[in-house]
């Protein structure tokens, strides 16, 4: 399972339709329900993978340590198994950035994950546009948000985290059984 990061396990902060992460983690707010949400997943067998673009870094207008701090207090608040990040800004080229199947690419060779068998939960086009790039699963939680539409459309669109769970766990191609003790 694929995690997009701001706006599906936490909220963005919506700037004029766009979307922007949390400064640090003062501003950091969980959504509600995620962590029952991804406990579902996880009692499922599946392996939670966070991939998220934090440009902001290679913009020069946030810290590595703060995307860090960040993270270490999704994992304390969520069951997540690990984080995937692109550092770098809009106009640098990089085969990371989503859309681009860097993050993705990576976590399958570093977990030997089987993309048909995968899903990708994400708010936004560059995270659906990254799953159809290789082949997985794509379900979009609709923000609302001021910004082109995906080049695909996804398998579904939802209006929340629980809602994109619910869809995967009723999925025919979703584990039936507990892989994980």
């Amino acid at each position: 399972m694929f995690l997009d990061r701001d706006g599906v396990l936490n909220r963005a902060i919506v700037v004029d339709g766009t979307p922007h992460p949390p400064a640090g983690v003062d501003e950091l707010e969980i959504e509600p329900g995620a962590a029952d949400a991804l406990q579902q997943l996880k009692d499922r067998g599946f392996l939670l993978l966070v991939v998220t673009n934090q440009p902001d870094v290679g913009r020069g207008t946030q810290r590595v340590e703060e995307v860090v701090e960040i993270h270490d207090a999704i994992r304390a608040a969520l069951p997540v198994d690990g984080f995937y990040v692109c550092y770098h800004a809009h106009d640098g080229e990089c085969t990371c950035r989503k859309p681009a199947p860097g993050l993705l690419e990576q976590a399958k060779a570093e977990h030997g994950i089987d993309f048909s068998a995968s899903y990708l939960i994400g708010d936004r086009w560059r995270d659906i546009d990254a799953a159809r790039g290789v082949g997985v699963r794509a379900v979009l939680i609709d923000r609302g948000y001021s910004e082109r539409a995906p080049a695909q459309p996804p398998d579904v669109t939802v209006s929340s985290l629980d809602a994109a769970v619910n869809w995967i766990l009723a999925d025919s191609r979703a584990p039936s059984l507990s892989l994980r003790p």
